[in-house]
């Protein structure tokens, strides 16, 4: 997905924990977890919902390397998550693209078979940078 606003400002607003919930369709609640700009290492603490389930969870970057890629990974939460941002210029934009990985899924999930899961996670992922998108936008 191509964003219209600059590298950096992209990579700014996705690093900060505060943002997940204005542009993440599953994330009801989210922040910081100490003081402190956001870089290897910072912690994120957040409450998600996503068919019905509501978890918590906290994740820490594991990678952070502005402005072109983060990788946050879980430290706590029922679920095992990494999710990655990479960044790239496009034109007078940022290309941004975003994979997440998880662990077997138990639960509802777990019963569905993979094809349809990922085809499910790929769509919200999609749905979530077009929002992200309109949120840059607006702010600008």
């Amino acid at each position: 997905m191509v964003i219209s606003r600059p590298i950096q400002e992209v990579f700014d607003f996705l690093a900060d924990f505060e943002n997940l919930s204005a542009f993440d369709a599953f994330v009801t609640a989210s922040g910081q977890v100490g003081d402190g700009p956001p870089g290897l290492g910072t912690r994120g603490r957040g409450t998600s919902r996503y068919m019905g389930h509501q978890f918590d969870w906290m994740v820490e970057f594991t990678e952070f390397e502005p402005p072109r890629r983060m990788v946050s990974r879980s430290v706590e939460g029922k679920r095992d998550v990494t999710a990655t941002f990479t960044l790239e210029p496009a034109g007078d934009g940022t290309r941004v693209t975003e994979r997440i990985e998880t662990a077997a899924m138990g639960g509802l999930l777990g019963r569905l078979p993979d094809p349809l899961v990922n085809r499910l996670l790929g769509r919200s992922l999609r749905g979530n940078l077009k929002t992200l998108g309109r949120v840059l936008a607006e702010n600008a």
